[in-house]
């Protein structure tokens, strides 16, 4: 357990980490990378033995208050040995005195709630091909209600910045415009009388292309993003990681034919801040919340 040298990541070092991710069957996005890098550029912290790479963890900073901790891999060969505790401590002494959140996986939630975590709600990942709109879905045939859906960068920035603080609770401007902006990617904005009433981005992956974030105003809503989101997915198949605190949420999903795959819990170190939980369909990412 000594010589674990601890420091933030370099470019280099995130592509290795997207691969760390992959090898976890998390199906991290092909650009992922670049968005977690202006979120909080010492936000991803690896731990070396000797100048080799053993361990990561992401502890990203959210205006003065917030923080998210994820990505919490230790190299497979290397586990049991005290060095995924040491790049956990730092990620928590970085964000302390924060409001910090976190996505675990199952097998670790009892080590978060040790460390202090408490549950907020479920993620629960649903992956396929939707339904074509008039299928016995229960949808809306399609149309969202009434709701047009565009392309989300015709619209002013502020507007979808604000619109995403309804869902997160700190101001991450920098992330959002990489997130929905990267090559590869569409982000689509369901708009109604001028007024934003869903977005959903989508972007490439190893598998299944993964949808989020994902809000809306109503299941309409959002299965309209849905669909005209999975138009953007290689053979359609894609994958949305719905929070249960949003009943309606995983019943849309699976009226649109997708099953669930994998499950993460949202953990707290304090109260669960108050955000539009309603229209939360999809969360953004589960290592930067």
């Amino acid at each position: 357990m000594t010589g674990l040298e601890i420091a933030a990541a370099s470019a280099a070092d995130m592509e290795m980490l997207r691969g760390w991710a992959e090898a976890e069957a998390w199906n991290p996005g092909d650009t992922d990378r670049f968005a977690f890098a202006v979120a909080d550029p010492a936000g991803f912290l690896v731990g070396r033995l000797g100048g080799d790479p053993v361990a990561c963890v992401s502890a990203v900073r959210y205006g003065d208050a917030h923080g998210f901790i994820g990505h919490y891999i230790v190299r497979p060969d290397l586990r049991g040995r005290g060095y995924g505790i040491q790049v956990w401590n730092a990620a928590t002494e970085r964000l302390a005195g924060r409001l910090t959140g976190l996505d675990g996986v199952v097998e670790q939630q009892d080590n978060y709630r040790r460390s202090g975590f408490r549950s907020a709600w479920t993620n629960l990942r649903f992956e396929g091909v939707p339904r074509p709109a008039g299928d016995d879905d229960g949808g809306d045939g399609g149309d969202g209600a009434g709701v047009e859906t565009v392309d989300a960068a015709s619209l002013p920035f502020a507007r979808l910045a604000a619109y995403d603080r309804r869902f997160f609770p700190a101001p991450r401007d920098a992330f959002l415009s990489a997130w929905t902006s990267l090559p590869g990617r569409t982000a689509l904005a369901a708009v109604r009388d001028g007024r934003i009433e869903g977005l959903g981005v989508i972007r490439p992956c190893a598998g299944a292309s993964r949808i989020g974030p994902l809000y809306a105003a109503a299941p309409e809503v959002a299965a309209a993003l849905v669909r005209r989101l999975a138009g953007y997915a290689p053979g359609g198949e894609v994958s949305v990681d719905a929070p249960d605190v949003n009943p309606a949420a995983a019943a849309l999903l699976a009226g649109l034919g997708l099953v669930p795959s994998f499950e993460t819990a949202r953990m707290y170190t304090g109260p669960a801040p108050e955000v539009d939980t309603a229209g939360l369909y999809g969360v953004t990412s589960l290592e930067l919340g």
